[in-house]
């Protein structure tokens, strides 16, 4: 009678299964790994420049601080409202505008928002977000480096800065701001500024101050700032 059992599989197949197996391992972790780097190196690399300014989401109560505080001020000025004389609506940027919340908020209450964020992963966030929100018309998102936006065409400019920065924003700031424009700063004040109106306390208080109340100093300081390597990452 004939034998029919199947042969041994010899000690060379299952080598070689063991080792097409392990490459595929070894492709499925190299490719998670390569995935959490490309997602968390945008979130890590704040923490090695000069200046650390991470990514920390607003609080509700920040963002509600700023549009209370804007509010007021255009009760006390209507020159301050949304709308101007013309009937164009006004410019409002955020500087490291993180996950996007001020703008978009922003265009809720009728400004036409900007957000400039250095983190490539919350400006695509933020842009799906305000369509999401039905603010897409009004709101744009850029990757761009704080230090070289110019702030002279906007009318409000929101800052959610850290200490050792303030300085070289209220410098930034004085040279390029509207005469007729608002700032409003969140978790710092500016650092020589007089504030026209405060919001909330801690760690949610706001300072907002008009360019009229403070002295510009008229020096250009876009290319200095930009030469000394200090960089924002985001914040809402």
């Amino acid at each position: 009678m004939a034998d029919v059992r199947e042969p041994k599989k010899s000690g060379k197949s299952k080598s070689n299964g063991r080792w097409k197996k392990g490459l595929v391992i070894l492709g499925v972790t190299g490719a998670v790994v390569g995935g959490l780097y490309a997602v968390a190196t945008p979130f890590i690399l704040p923490a090695f420049r000069r200046i650390c300014l991470p990514y920390v989401p607003a609080t509700t109560a920040q963002v509600d601080n700023v549009f209370s505080v804007l509010k007021r001020a255009a009760a006390s000025n209507p020159t301050l409202d949304v709308v101007c004389g013309t009937g164009e609506k006004k410019m409002l940027v955020d500087l490291g505008s993180g996950d996007g919340r001020i703008v978009i908020t922003g265009a809720k209450h009728g400004y036409q928002g900007v957000g400039y964020e250095l983190n490539p992963w919350l400006v695509w966030y933020s842009r799906i977000a305000s369509r999401q929100a039905g603010t897409k018309e009004r709101t744009s998102f850029h990757r761009t480096n704080l230090w070289n936006v110019d702030l002279s065409k906007f009318d409000v400019i929101v800052i959610f800065g850290v200490s050792q920065m303030m300085a070289a924003l209220e410098t930034k700031i004085s040279s390029e701001m509207k005469p007729n424009a608002s700032v409003v700063a969140c978790r710092f004040p500016i650092p020589n500024w007089e504030p026209h109106l405060c919001e909330g306390a801690g760690v949610d208080e706001v300072w907002l101050y008009k360019a009229s109340n403070n002295p510009h100093n008229g020096t250009d300081v876009r290319t200095d700032l930009s030469s000394s390597h200090i960089q924002e990452s985001s914040k809402t």
